[in-house]
């Protein structure tokens, strides 16, 4: 196989190589709008809006769930934000059942649910190589409704309970991104890439946004409880259609139309592997492989650090009520969300049109998504009792970290796209482990909730972004790996 360094050694090293320039002309294109692999990537984003909100909203009903401390409350009076909500017209209601769990228990249940979904990450990724993403990803998204319905039951019965429950429904989530990336392998043509899978994957952010706020609100006006019960049952309804209108593959869809079929199999003809074994040996060695590991584990420290804590931070040191907290929390990924999107359409239009190399576009926009939040995570901490700018440092923060669904997000497709479902699934059991000591360790480091306390969490995170920013940089790639691909020359994409 060409080195990336002879390959480029031709062109500009901004731009990609002759035979790059040259597959831009072919194949011709078909309409992007009602189209198949559009269609999936809409319902693939409310797939993982409604992953994401089944994840997300414990962290807004623990506040609730959870009586208050007012010793701590007291001991911390000094180091905090005074209050500053005016009082609510409606009174914030009461009648949900109340827990005495001290920090080290929340920060578990907290993090419980990532001891279930390190589990299937690898297992997710082989079986949706071999009997396909969609059912996989469908039974996913249903187990992890079922025990979403069951959280309420579970707490009253006690924490043990609640762990398993919160495990159980990470065991359903774990398989959901490999299956969606091996989906992506048969339906994504390469220069559509960073449009699509961002397309879809932004659905993740957008149930932050929802669930968020949504969550907040029914805790005020209702109770905790019924946070679980609507989004489990709008989960439920979502399988439904999942399972009705989506093919594993565009061999295999009833409606898609011709051209768009022979459009996307002849773009993506010397891009897969006939090969049934998976080259595991050589995936060890693998250092762009390695690059997008140390960048996701990097990536979702802080990204799990601040969605299961910031309506925590937002209450305790900022000291918003239930109703604004959930508005507020929500900012963040709204923010990200949106730049998700245009990020993605940005990347690939950097790609086809103005020919620069996948390789530099991966890094250059990782750079930016990992180096950007962390700056404005540490400035957050110093913000003191200033909550406007508090707020619109936490949100850039967020909302630059969307430039990364166009670096190490979505790389495992240009390096591999034959394994990118069983890729994911290695880089994502990495990444998911701050997922599960993260929480922990923020619950221990913030045991008396002052400022300084958080100072620290917020340099942790920070330090552990940087550190994988740079890591991709120097050994990130953007080429087909020749152990993904035997038998056809492998190619910059």
């Amino acid at each position: 196989m060409q080195s990336e360094s002879e390959e480029e050694s031709d062109t500009s090293p901004m731009l990609g190589s002759s035979v790059e320039r040259r597959e831009l002309l072919l194949p011709t294109k078909v309409p992007k709008c009602c189209s198949a692999r559009y269609n999936l990537a809409a319902l693939a984003l409310f797939g993982f809006l409604m992953l994401y909100a089944l994840r997300v909203n414990l962290s807004v009903a623990l506040v609730d769930m959870v009586k208050s401390n007012s010793s701590m409350s007291e001991n911390a009076n000094d180091s905090v934000c005074p209050a500053h909500s005016t009082t609510p017209m409606i009174p914030h209601n009461t009648t949900g059942k109340q827990y005495p769990w001290d920090a080290d228990t929340q920060g578990w249940i907290l993090g419980s649910f990532f001891y279930g979904y390190i589990v299937t990450q690898i297992p997710g990724g082989f079986l949706a190589s071999r009997i396909g993403g969609k059912l996989l990803l469908g039974f996913g998204v249903l187990g992890t409704a079922v025990f979403t319905l069951l959280t309420p039951l579970a707490a009253d019965l006690g924490v043990g309970y609640l762990l398993a429950v919160r495990a159980l429904e990470g065991l359903g989530e774990g398989v959901t991104f490999p299956a969606m990336h091996a989906m992506w392998s048969s339906w994504a043509p390469p220069l559509e890439r960073s449009r699509l899978l961002s397309l879809s994957y932004a659905g993740a952010q957008l149930g932050t946004v929802v669930s968020l706020p949504v969550s907040g609100l029914i805790c005020y006006y209702m109770d905790w409880s019924y946070v679980f019960y609507i989004f489990g049952a709008l989960g439920i309804v979502w399988f439904i259609l999942w399972c009705w209108i989506v093919s594993d593959t565009p061999e295999t869809h009833r409606t898609i139309s011709p051209s768009e079929k022979d459009y996307i199999l002849s773009s993506l003809r010397n891009q897969l592997s006939s090969e049934k074994s998976v080259p595991c040996g050589a995936m060890i060695k693998s250092m762009p492989l390695w690059a997008i590991i140390v960048a996701h584990f990097s990536y979702n420290w802080t990204f799990y650090t601040l969605l299961t804590l910031l309506p925590t931070y937002m209450k305790d040191i900022l000291q918003f009520n239930a109703q604004e907290n959930g508005v507020l929390s929500a900012l963040p990924y709204f923010g990200c969300w949106l730049c998700m999107i245009l990020t993605g359409q940005l990347a690939d239009y950097m790609r086809e049109h103005l020919n620069i190399s996948t390789v530099v576009v991966r890094k250059t926009f990782n750079s930016i998504g990992m180096i950007g939040p962390a700056l404005f995570l540490v400035a957050a901490g110093y913000t003191g009792c200033n909550y406007v700018l508090a707020v619109t440092f936490l949100t850039i923060s967020t909302t630059l970290g969307g430039f990364c669904m166009s670096g190490f997000g979505i790389n495992h497709l240009d390096i591999a796209p034959s394994y990118a479902g069983i890729l994911l699934g290695i880089t994502n059991t990495f990444a998911t482990i701050p997922g599960m000591v993260g929480p922990v360790i923020a619950k221990s480091l913030t045991r008396n909730n002052t400022v300084e306390e958080w100072q620290l969490v917020f340099y942790i995170a920070a330090a552990i972004d940087v550190f994988g920013a740079f890591f991709f940089v120097v050994f990130g790639s953007g080429m087909v790996q020749e152990w993904a691909i035997k038998g056809i020359h492998s190619h910059r994409i």
